[in-house]
């Protein structure tokens, strides 16, 4: 596809065309606004009197808030449980107009939720609701005919792993192998609990703390990145790695040896939550569409720095991303 692509509005143009599956961890980010202006005589802590209450998508839900930001198609498919969190879930899809017909409700768990409590520019406190074990068989044997049959009418899949237990051993391998069976390329966003459970996925990106503690090496040169990078693909045989490392950019990493380091833009930095879920969208739709390795690590990385620019976790704005991609990124869309 990427030899019918010849400028960068062509690549915008063509992610309209692309249909993604996110599968993983959902949850409800809930946001309680107010002010304090006394002590409670009950225990010395502040008093909020709440002005605004609210609730947003999360977890693997922001995947998919980037990938239909940037013009795709997103299917989620995930476990939540069968309880009011999780007909909110499917609410606040249809809200957005993304559909819920991924979405399993157990009553084996409970949705996750993550309160936050919060006053002018300042959080005092966040309450988390979760169960983070496992799928249970009975989820599992559920679940994974659902992504084999979303598979089928999908250019994607990304894996988001938030450790919440929607994502194990047995749904990535056997997704990952179906996959490779459809020859649908896949995206993994990792965490620590299955770092190592990827095998054979096209792209895997984790941050440079997540490939530490995935490792469990301290990194403490160049050379030792490098290594580290190359032991990874040996383990995980992956197509491509990459590495966001916060202020100092993107490292991509192909199997054939390729390396590609590319430098944080200068920015007003608010807020870095959300910005890998906006990297793994940009460059998964980029891997779908066969654009060049070079092409595919400047775009991400200047869309995570974009979003960094913004308080709260919040989509990738395409028309400014599409602005500075014109403006910024050096490498062509083929190798």
């Amino acid at each position: 596809m990427s030899d019918q692509i010849n400028d960068i509005s062509a690549v915008f143009k063509a992610f309209e065309s692309l249909k993604v599956l996110i599968v993983g961890d959902v949850m409800i980010d809930s946001y309680v606004y107010g002010a304090v202006h006394r002590i409670s005589p009950e225990a010395p802590v502040p008093v909020v009197n709440v002005d605004k209450r609210e609730k947003r998508l999360g977890g693997a839900a922001n995947v998919a808030l980037n990938i239909q930001a940037l013009g795709a198609t997103p299917i989620l498919c995930a476990v939540v449980g069968d309880d009011e969190e999780g007909i909110q879930v499917g609410k606040l899809l249809k809200k957005r107009g993304i559909t819920d017909k991924g979405i399993l409700r157990s009553k084996e768990r409970i949705t996750t939720v993550k309160n936050r409590i919060i006053s002018g520019s300042q959080q005092m406190l966040r309450v988390d609701s979760e169960h983070d074990y496992p799928l249970t068989k009975n989820e599992t044997d559920s679940i994974l005919p659902l992504i084999k049959q979303l598979v089928q009418e999908v250019d994607l899949v990304i894996f988001e792993d938030y450790d919440k237990g929607c994502l194990t051993d047995k749904v990535i391998k056997e997704t990952i192998q179906f996959c490779l069976e459809k020859e649908v390329p896949t995206a993994v966003d990792p965490k620590k609990r299955n770092f190592l459970e990827y095998v054979g996925c096209t792209l895997f990106k984790p941050n440079l703390k997540e490939l530490k503690e995935g490792m469990k090496i301290d990194l403490a040169d160049k050379d030792s990145f490098s290594k580290a990078v190359s032991t990874l693909n040996d383990l995980l045989n992956f197509d491509k790695a990459l590495i966001t490392l916060s202020e100092k950019g993107v490292y991509l990493y192909n199997k054939s040896g390729k390396e590609i380091q590319i430098p944080a833009h200068l920015r007003n930095i608010a807020d870095v939550s959300g910005a890998g879920d906006t990297v793994i969208s940009i460059a998964g739709l980029c891997l779908a569409l066969g654009l060049s390795d070079g092409f595919l690590a400047d775009l991400s990385n200047l869309g995570g720095g974009i979003v960094c620019e913004s308080i709260g976790v919040v989509p990738i704005d395409k028309a400014r991303l599409m602005k500075e991609a014109k403006e910024n990124v050096i490498f062509g869309l083929r190798d």
